[in-house]
């Protein structure tokens, strides 16, 4: 009988399964945010609704939707308050911002968020800034968290799942500020040998598909 995983879900974790309410209606997670594999998934918390830090980062994410969208991404929010809050709070912001929030916000009374580990020691009963990054295999890529009183760089977000998205699709790594690394600017890295004859292999072929400092550092461009 194999083992059951308890405590909060941790990279490369399956996202737990749970049914939600949003302001798109219910959802059933992480199911019909991928659309069953079809779509990548932001999942972000914010501490409240009408407070002024998360009114700048829902800002800042409707601005990016279009980038998110052309990057297979799709965007749920989630704090603990209801949901008739949720939508107030989106009206409030289309008719002062001009912007309108295209992407469900999850109503949660406290179970979703302790579940996910968004409650932390210290920063009261609200969630933090958490962030996690589903693959549309429903895989937890990548978990970002930030106090309450730090928004988050949603140019950031964006470079995290274009960067995965690159590593798996090419079988590489990924530099750091890439695409604008100080070292090999947009170049990715190629992973290291594992064995001693494709270590000799890797300096006697630098140059051609790529270039070395090392056997264990070496990287080309896509």
């Amino acid at each position: 009988m194999s083992e059951q995983k308890t405590g909060i879900p941790l990279i490369g974790d399956s996202f737990p399964k749970m049914q939600v309410q949003t302001t798109y209606g219910v959802y059933n997670l992480p199911e019909d945010a991928t659309e069953n594999g079809k779509y990548w998934v932001v999942l972000f918390s914010h501490p409240a609704d009408f407070t002024p830090v998360c009114t700048t980062e829902f800002h800042a994410f409707a601005k990016r939707n279009e980038k998110f969208q052309e990057l297979n991404t799709r965007l749920i929010g989630l704090s603990i308050d209801q949901v008739f809050s949720h939508i107030k709070w989106g009206e409030w912001i289309k008719d002062n911002l001009d912007t309108e929030i295209p992407f469900p916000i999850i109503a949660d009374h406290g179970p979703v968020a302790e579940k996910l580990g968004m409650v932390h020691p210290g920063q009261g009963a609200s969630t933090v800034r958490a962030v996690f990054i589903i693959d549309p295999k429903g895989i937890i890529r990548i978990i970002l968290y930030y106090p309450k009183e730090i928004g988050r760089n949603m140019d950031e977000i964006l470079r995290c799942i274009k960067a995965l998205q690159t590593a798996d699709n090419n079988n590489v790594a990924i530099p750091a500020n890439w695409p604008n690394n100080e070292l090999f600017g947009d170049h990715v890295i190629v992973p290291p040998a594992k064995d001693v004859n494709t270590a000799k292999e890797r300096l006697a072929n630098a140059g051609k598909d790529y270039e070395c400092l090392d056997w264990w550092l070496c990287h080309k461009k896509l």
